[in-house]
């Protein structure tokens, strides 16, 4: 599957950010060969922050993912063709500290000098870590927001500048 893709510039990308991660949801990656591990995510941007191409997402302490972001320099993001809408949902509802995520959810990982990403994807975000940042609820200047979180859990933000994008 990876002989499909081809790099381009992270401007050519033409998907609705919105519906590309929100609605189309994306496979938040880190780690290594020997350990990694993979979530759904569908909150997210891209963006231009520091005169940097940005990709940001956003993962939970409770996450099994969050260690891997925590000790990896980079991570990537793919984004898959609805016809591996169960897997991403499988990737979403299971944690990787029970069982093999990839493999029950039938996906092939693929590991280079970037990390760790996925030969199903149609497209590929590998981005280097620049900053992170805790979500605080003392900012909040909506109260309802803090409704995303009964178990008290904030997210932590992470900002990546995309060093490189493939596309099919």
């Amino acid at each position: 599957m990876t002989n499909n893709m081809r790099e381009i510039d992270p401007e050519e990308i033409t998907d609705n950010p919105f519906r590309l991660i929100g609605r189309d949801w994306m496979l938040i990656a880190a780690g290594t060969r020997e350990s990694f591990n993979m979530m759904t995510a569908s909150w997210g941007w891209l963006g231009i922050l520091w005169d940097k191409k940005i990709a940001g997402c956003v993962v939970r302490p409770t996450r099994h993912t969050y260690r891997f972001m925590e000790e990896s320099p980079s991570f990537s993001l793919s984004f898959l063709d609805q016809e591996y809408r169960d897997a991403l949902t499988y990737c979403g509802t299971h944690s990787g500290r029970d069982v093999n995520k990839a493999a029950e959810a039938g996906l092939t990982p693929i590991f280079d000098e970037r990390g760790v990403w996925f030969a199903e994807a149609r497209l590929v975000l590998f981005c280097t870590k620049i900053y992170y940042d805790d979500i605080e609820p003392r900012n909040f200047l909506f109260p309802e927001i803090d409704d995303c979180y009964p178990q008290k859990d904030y997210h932590r933000i992470y900002l990546g500048e995309i060093v490189k994008c493939l596309t099919r």
